[in-house]
């Protein structure tokens, strides 16, 4: 191997046998060997790609990834992304419904994200909403800070979760005044706009694109009071990911952290619902959303939505 590519390749594995959630579960040693015996004659640091995708294979967390450069532009640059899927509406008998797509780029994409998010969150609560239907079927992750800031009203003030590392050392996620915090610390975008009724019954929708940084905020609700969650088990992965920039532009992310709810309860798997409803997959079915169906019904019982 040239100097270049080894100094290149010693540095990543360096970097997830420090930081990998799995670090202490995994054979270093045995890793660096594959790796180096896997990129033998590499002449720059792209020919090392391939033994840094297999390493990050090995410590079997499901979560961590290795963008190229070209990949790291495309994913974090500032070009305009869909956010379609962000809306928020009044349902009938006064409940809010607000639904969050998953979110990964640039700031200004946060940023845009926060500010749709929040008009969403609004114009839902116009009328003062006796409950809320928070639907994350689609948010597949990227970065939950943002999430976080649009829900934060609807979660209400307080620890709502915490990252638990390796060594069990927990930073812990809050809301204030609607606003996400780390450890005391703001996320950024300053405080939401109150509720019309504060710390209403919340009804979260879950399935199986339901990842990651989707994860987490099905986390902050979890152990919520007057909360309930419907739908499908998530995908798997609630755990916390950090970025590193290599020296040619390429990125690791790495998972560093489990996702653990207000209570300390930590998750590594798949979050089942309180009520599991799967899509009824004939024809006549396919214009009924027995899912949010459920929520609403569920919603309705309940003192703060109860007709008189």
């Amino acid at each position: 191997m040239a100097p270049k590519a080894r100094t290149y390749l010693s540095k990543v594995l360096s970097i997830m046998e420090e930081h990998s959630l799995l670090r202490r579960q995994v054979d270093w040693a045995a890793v660096r060997s594959k790796a180096f015996t896997q990129a033998h004659g590499a002449r720059k640091p792209a020919d090392t790609y391939g033994a840094i995708g297999s390493a990050l294979q090995t410590l079997g967390d499901g979560h961590s990834i290795f963008w190229e450069p070209e990949q790291a532009r495309e994913n974090l640059g500032s070009s305009a992304v869909s956010l379609d899927g962000l809306q928020g509406r009044s349902l009938k008998n006064g409940i809010g419904f607000v639904s969050l797509p998953g979110v990964q780029g640039s700031q200004k994409t946060y940023d845009e994200y926060v500010r749709q998010g929040r008009d969403a969150v609004a114009k839902a609560d116009r009328t003062g909403s006796c409950g809320w239907v928070v639907d994350l079927r689609s948010d597949t992750g990227g970065n939950m800070w943002p999430m976080l800031a649009v829900v934060g009203p609807i979660l209400g003030d307080g620890k709502v979760g915490m990252f638990v590392d390796a060594d069990g050392k927990k930073s812990v996620w809050s809301i204030k005044h609607g606003a996400p915090y780390e450890d005391g610390k703001s996320a950024g975008w300053g405080e939401g706009q109150p509720l019309a009724r504060s710390m209403p019954p919340v009804a979260v929708l879950t399935g199986k694109r339901t990842a990651s940084a989707g994860e987490a905020v099905v986390v902050a609700f979890r152990g919520r009071p007057d909360t309930r969650f419907f739908g499908e088990r998530t995908d798997g992965v609630p755990t916390g990911n950090k970025a590193y920039r290599l020296s040619d532009g390429a990125m690791l992310i790495l998972t560093e952290v489990k996702d653990a709810d207000r209570t300390g309860r930590p998750y590594d798997a798949a979050i089942p619902p309180d009520e599991e409803i799967v899509k009824d997959p004939r024809p006549v079915a396919r214009n009924r959303d027995e899912v949010l169906e459920a929520a609403r019904s569920w919603l309705l019982k309940q003192n703060a939505c109860r007709q008189p």
